[in-house]
């Protein structure tokens, strides 16, 4: 059987992986996202300074810079007691051009410690994340039933946003029992180099 936290986990990420062509449904928000993976709405950020092409990296690379997001914002989050899941960034092909373009996605969570730490640590992620060169396009409660927090940011120094859930106990969803806060990054769209079997990665 899987968990209520766990299904509302993977709806959260299937949505906010859906956002990339419709909108940020966990964030329960319009806002639509470009294929430089901002929110049109995040005026001055990276989007906007982008040039009209998609800039060539290689597969692997964008894992690395994928995970070096991520990586960023789990210092934001601040919590080193607790678990993390491990799954690496994942590769999709990009309607536009599925033979050339694709983009990486990321979906982890941070879990195994009180509500309270999870609290804390999505607050530090609010606060850091524009010391950090991240704007945040959007806060408050997910369009899901228990109404979790959530926020969705745009870095303005590369190609990634990412949206983050905390999933605790709230006034419509009194007891959850697996508290954990899930984060999802995301990159606009990037171009393989030539060569490149886009069918073979994953």
């Amino acid at each position: 059987m899987i968990s209520p936290a766990k299904k509302r986990y993977r709806s959260a990420f299937t949505g906010f992986i859906a956002a990339l062509t419709i909108s940020f449904i966990t964030a329960g928000c319009s806002k639509t996202v470009d294929d430089n993976g901002h929110s049109p709405s995040a005026h001055g950020s990276f989007s906007e300074k982008a040039d009209s092409t998609y800039p060539t990296l290689d597969v692997d690379k964008a894992r690395d810079k994928a995970k070096a997001a991520s990586s960023e914002i789990f210092d934001m989050i601040g919590i080193h007691g607790g678990k993390a899941t491990e799954r690496g960034p994942a590769v999709s092909l990009c309607d536009e051009d599925s033979e050339h373009l694709y983009k990486t996605r990321h979906p982890w969570s941070v879990y195994g410690v009180s509500e309270d730490e999870l609290k804390a640590g999505f607050q530090r992620l609010r606060e850091e994340l524009p010391k950090k060169g991240w704007k945040i396009v959007d806060y408050g409660p997910a369009n899901s039933e228990a109404k979790s927090p959530s926020l969705t940011a745009d870095s303005e120094k590369d190609r990634f946003s990412v949206n983050a859930v905390l999933m605790v106990s709230t006034p419509s969803n009194p007891h959850e029992k697996e508290p954990l806060l899930s984060v999802t990054v995301v990159s606009g769209c990037w171009r393989a180099p030539e060569g490149t079997d886009l069918g073979t990665q994953y």
